[in-house]
């Protein structure tokens, strides 16, 4: 049965084909062309015509650090964060979506310091060894805990130590529950560390009894006793008569005065008159002697003990004391 074709005979498609265009439009790039995000955003900004000076001023970033992030030079480009806000802002002043750029980047250049994920379907569970070492530690732990109690309870059962005598009463003290020993009273000072007895001139008592006895008019005794401070030290031996063994200072004819004073030992011998006229003064060493001449009102000034001996006549009137001493004393 032949096709009914409605009185048609030929169809004509050229006004179809003529409402088609000629040629394909080109599609704009995005941050996902190319092979990664620098040649993405190259291509948007040579497809929009701009000039990367002008980006440069815009985001205010170098050109030479927009130059590195097209041909992804990271090594010419700061740290990883300031990479990242970089695109962010070149992204931006091309009018993109800043956060796909900087998620392109992260997949075009991992970071390098962080972990890499675990791998899918991977149970990660605990090392056994770790687990033996923690109970292996508690273990021990618990033992020496338990070790300590049971000596302390041990130590509060156990009888009291047989008790301490003293070495000073002799009596018998018992310890103290826990081992512990009282000590008791303190002892006294020993009599070495205590204050010692005053120190008394050597002679001094010597003197003062020649002087005593000069005063009553009585004669010196010929030794003297031993230096207070010292009960063991042997008697002063005084020679009865003068006998010269040195120089004889002051008046030289024999009658001008009796009195002579001698050095037993060095000393210093200062002789006075009135008004504190000083009529002699030396340093005698031992033998030297002093005749006093017959003035009036003459004193003889002492300052070392048992080191001069006066004589009267020849005859010795014992040991000067120390400090002042009236020469008409030593002439009655």
């Amino acid at each position: 049965m032949p096709l009914d074709t409605g009185g048609l005979t030929e169809l004509d498609f050229r006004a179809e084909d003529a409402a088609a265009p000629s040629t394909p439009q080109t599609l704009a790039p995005t941050v996902e062309s190319g092979d990664n995000i620098g040649e993405a955003l190259r291509a948007i900004r040579e497809f929009k015509g701009l000039r990367i000076e002008d980006l440069a001023a815009d985001t205010r970033v170098r050109r030479a650090y927009l130059a590195a992030i097209e041909e992804l030079r990271l090594d010419s480009l700061p740290s990883r964060p300031f990479t990242i806000g970089y695109i962010r802002a070149y992204a931006q002043a091309l009018g993109c979506e800043p956060e796909a750029a900087v998620r392109r980047f992260r997949l075009d250049c991992p970071d390098p310091d962080q972990s890499l994920r675990g791998p899918v379907g991977v149970d990660a569970g605990r090392d056994p060894r770790l687990v033996l070492v923690a109970v292996v530690g508690a273990v021990v732990f618990a033992a020496i805990l338990i070790w300590n109690v049971a000596q302390r309870i041990l130590a509060k059962q156990a009888p009291p130590p047989a008790p301490v005598a003293e070495a000073t009463t002799g009596t018998a003290t018992p310890a103290p529950r826990g081992g512990l020993v009282s000590l008791g009273e303190p002892l006294p000072a020993p009599v070495e560390s205590t204050t010692p007895a005053p120190y008394e001139t050597p002679g001094l008592q010597a003197a003062v009894a020649a002087r005593a006895a000069a005063a009553a008019g009585l004669p010196a005794p010929e030794a003297a006793p031993p230096a207070a401070g010292r009960p063991n030290a042997a008697p002063i031996a005084l020679p009865a008569t003068f006998a010269p063994s040195g120089t004889v200072y002051g008046a030289q004819e024999p009658g001008a005065s009796g009195v002579v004073i001698q050095a037993r030992r060095a000393g210093s011998l200062i002789v006075k008159g009135p008004g504190e006229t000083v009529h002699f003064a030396r340093y005698l060493s031992a033998g030297e002697a002093y005749r006093v001449p017959a003035s009036p009102g003459l004193v003889v000034d002492i300052v070392d003990t048992d080191a001069f001996q006066a004589f009267n006549g020849g005859q010795s009137r014992g040991l000067l004391p120390v400090g002042r001493t009236a020469m008409t004393k030593l002439s009655q």
